[in-house]
């Protein structure tokens, strides 16, 4: 039994850490670790960056909140930072990527309405997708393991497998508004959407005049190297939800869209409390700053490049362990070949913290600011971590 007067929601380590610099986390008890996880890609430009620790101490001392009734001339700056880089004309600020998520599909959803087609409600997805914890998000995602016991789930949405055009047409029909996919699904064990087939969703939604939109809650914000996952594929969204990177550890998202696709979101139809707040705005104002420096996805490509190649040898060097990597920059995933849990374990025991993923997957997701022997290092670790469950394996077969 538990003391904690945490709900207890979460499989949690004991492990407790009290500050962090750069890559690395350092325990209570003065371990120090490396963060592979980034918080799940949230701390993308690593612990205690300098630039973000000043923005928020300036803006501490000046003004934390105020409703969206007045206008934060922090938010203005933000948004006009995330239109002048992506396809969008306008952004919604939120506190989370579930918000953002649905945010998104409202937005969707009163396009239509307000176009005079209220019927056109329904949300075309994919499995092994994850959108977030908020019921709606949860539908969306259809995973049954999160819906499991929370009564019925919210009606509007069509799953079909991933990469599967036809099954999309198929599915297509009068009531379909939207198309919603992650470019690269991370919950669901780092796999990338092939081009083609946003080309195709694309072609889909301009012939049944529907909107796509992209969750890149996970993939944004420069962790595959470009500023948004989906610019590798050349094709754009209507619509797209931003969450955890852009802030870079202060909660924050937001949802992104064009005049077109936002037509609907007129005064009254939404709003929130302390979405976009100055706090927010100010730390997602350096964030932004630092990502758009000149050369910076440049180096995140090439680490991402480095440290893929890199492991790419260990699963050939480790193949009782390892089946493949795969994944973007510095968003990558090891395929486990025996349970991922122990894997981690011992990965945990050499000083490393990557996170599990669906389909046997380890993610890989250093922050964006690890430097090459930081990734030797970190590759090290990975390779002592493989060698324990090698030996770990031996053991259990001799014991048979």
């Amino acid at each position: 039994m538990t003391t904690s007067s945490l709900m207890q929601t979460y499989a949690r380590s004991d492990l407790a850490f009290e500050r962090g610099e750069g890559v690395w986390l350092i325990a209570a008890d003065g371990r120090r670790y490396m963060d592979c996880a980034s918080g799940i890609a949230v701390s993308g430009l690593g612990h205690a960056h300098p630039k973000l620790v000043e923005a928020l101490k300036s803006q501490a001392e000046k003004l934390w909140h105020v409703t969206n009734l007045y206008t934060i001339p922090e938010g203005e700056k933000l948004a006009r930072q995330l239109t002048d880089n992506t396809f969008a004309d306008v952004v919604f600020f939120t506190n989370s990527g579930t918000e953002a998520t649905e945010g998104a599909m409202k937005a969707a959803r009163r396009y239509h309405f307000a176009k005079g087609n209220p019927q056109k409600n329904r949300i075309i997805t994919f499995e092994n997708a994850f959108h977030g914890r908020t019921m709606a998000a949860l539908a969306a995602g259809g995973q049954q393991k999160y819906l499991e016991g929370f009564g019925p789930a919210p009606e509007g949405f069509d799953q079909v497998p991933a990469g599967d055009l036809q099954a999309v047409k198929k599915i297509v029909g009068p009531e379909t508004a939207a198309i919603m996919l992650e470019p690269v699904q991370g919950e669901g064990g780092i796999r990338t959407m092939d081009p083609a087939f946003l080309k195709g969703l694309r072609d889909i939604c301009d012939e049944n005049d529907l909107l796509l939109i992209y969750d890149e809650i996970q993939t944004g914000v420069g962790r595959t190297g470009k500023l948004f996952a989906h610019e590798w594929a050349g094709v754009e969204p209507d619509l797209m939800a931003v969450a955890k990177g852009i802030g870079g550890g202060f909660p924050m998202g937001a949802f992104l869209a064009t005049n077109e696709a936002a037509s609907g979101m007129v005064p009254g139809v939404h709003g929130t409390t302390f979405g976009g707040n100055p706090l927010a705005m100010a730390v997602g104002n350096a964030v932004l700053e630092v990502v758009l420096e000149p050369g910076f996805l440049e180096a995140v490509r090439e680490k991402g490049l480095q440290l893929k190649q890199k492991l790419a040898c260990v699963v050939d060097q480790h193949s009782d362990v390892f089946e493949l990597v795969r994944g973007e920059g510095l968003m990558l995933g090891l395929k486990c070949k025996v349970p991922n849990t122990q894997l981690l374990t011992h990965m945990r025991n050499n000083g490393l913290l990557p996170v599990g993923a669906g389909d046997n997957v380890l993610r890989i997701m250093p922050p964006m600011t690890i430097t090459s022997e930081e990734i030797d290092i970190l590759v090290e670790k990975i390779e002592a971590a493989a060698v324990a469950m090698e030996n770990e394996l031996k053991t259990a077969e001799i014991a048979k």
